[in-house]
């Protein structure tokens, strides 16, 4: 009789998974749910193998899984859906199920089977959805969370959707800004790396025919060359492993944190930057507290999702204030973040109990400030590309060029 590898989730909604020996895949499913388990995979039992082959086989598919992900587009797509559905009042098992077996994602559709087996066992959807952290952010379950307290899931997806979109929108624009000056620094490194190791090694053996004195600016151009041509290998793995290196370092907190620091005040990009994190922070406060996220909670959430570990650090300044009894406009002040318009706008709110609506506002605000400086930028930075061009052509031109003149004019006479 075959025997076939199972995982299932017991009553309890613990993972569990082992071997049967049965006729069928259909009667290994009958023998789970006959003990209380549902199932979750049932597949014929493959060719035993060595520890060392699971373990490899383990920490490969561990590692497949890691590289899979949720697209954004895909996470508005699901959260329109949700929103319709509970609208129109299926059932939320059974629209996550439906969704499941629509989605064209493979690693969505399990996090959404695994999601409708935990609802099945009795977990609330907002457990359900944060045991998959790298699909559901904490701001989506927050406002879900709330949502379901409520009996608003349909209006908690489509904020979330919304807000996606707008994060969407965001992400497209600054892509768009700097798509240009990104392309033309490349396309400059690449001519440079082909000027050192092939074109100016070519002009180096007509030189050396000519056994002339050559200028110091060729003398500087050709050492350049042969250090490239020399060492090019060495220079490669070198970047690599400062790229490698730095990577590590910018997943340790206190590199994040100085990065994002340092983020914030680079020349040009980091007002764009700057404003950016301030929007986010404004239409994501805005949200969770229309959603009736506690103040202190909200902040939190908020933190977690602006994007930046050294303005979150400063939101949960924040958060601490409103704990010790002081008004968002009093903590919003001593952060040194926002601009007087904005903290205007903000004290207007909290006297007229709108905070949310002026928050909105005032992201509204930062989002065309961010707009008009993306199409300010590449204005900004077409002189400095023009500059570097120009400075690489004058290089080869007294470097290469020159000599090339002076050595033809000596070859005359």
């Amino acid at each position: 009789m075959p025997k076939f590898d199972f995982s299932a989730r017991d009553s309890e909604g613990r993972p569990t998974q082992g071997q049967i020996e049965a006729s069928s895949a259909v009667a290994v499913a009958q023998r789970l749910q006959a003990a209380g388990s549902v199932p979750l995979r049932i597949e014929p039992a493959s060719v035993q193998r060595s520890d060392a082959d699971l373990d490899a086989r383990t920490w490969l598919t561990d590692a497949l899984r890691q590289l899979r992900r949720v697209r954004i587009d895909e996470l508005i797509m699901l959260s329109h859906q949700m929103a319709s559905l509970m609208r129109a009042g299926v059932p939320i098992v059974r629209a996550m199920r439906g969704l499941a077996e629509s989605s064209r994602n493979q690693y969505l559709r399990e996090v959404l089977l695994e999601v409708t087996t935990d609802l099945e066992a009795g977990t609330d959807l907002a457990s359900a959805l944060k045991r998959h952290g790298r699909v559901f952010s904490d701001l989506y379950v927050s406002v879900i969370h709330v949502g379901e307290n409520t009996g608003q899931l349909d209006e908690a997806f489509k904020r979330v959707a919304q807000y996606l979109e707008l994060e969407r929108e965001t992400a497209k624009r600054v892509k768009s800004a700097t798509r240009y000056p990104m392309f033309v620094m490349i396309a400059i490194g690449i001519a440079i790396a082909i000027l050192n190791l092939f074109v100016i090694p070519a002009f180096a053996e007509v030189f050396l025919k000519f056994d002339a004195e050559l200028p110091w600016q060729t003398r500087v151009l050709l050492a350049v060359s042969q250090f490239f041509v020399d060492y090019y290998m060495l220079m490669l793995l070198l970047a690599i492993a400062v790229w490698y290196g730095l990577r590590r370092y910018l997943r340790t907190s206190d590199g994040r944190l100085r990065w994002d620091y340092w983020k914030l005040r680079l020349p040009i990009l980091g007002s764009i930057y700057e404003r950016i994190n301030l929007a986010r922070f404004c239409q994501t406060f805005a949200m969770v507290m229309q959603a009736g996220v506690p103040i202190t909670q909200g902040l939190s959430v908020v933190a977690n999702a602006i994007g930046n570990s050294y303005m979150a650090g400063q939101i949960r300044g924040m958060r601490q204030g409103v704990e010790r009894g002081e008004s968002i406009t009093q903590t919003a002040r001593s952060s040194g973040m926002f601009t007087p318009v904005v903290l205007q706008m903000i004290a207007v709110g909290e006297e007229t109990g709108s905070v949310d609506e002026l928050l909105r506002q005032a992201g509204g605000f930062y989002e065309e400030e961010v707009d008009y400086e993306l199409k300010q930028l590449t204005d900004a930075i077409e002189p400095i590309l023009i500059i570097a061009i120009g400075a690489m052509v004058l290089v080869l031109a007294l470097g290469v060029f020159l000599p090339l003149w002076d050595l033809s004019g000596v070859a005359i006479n």
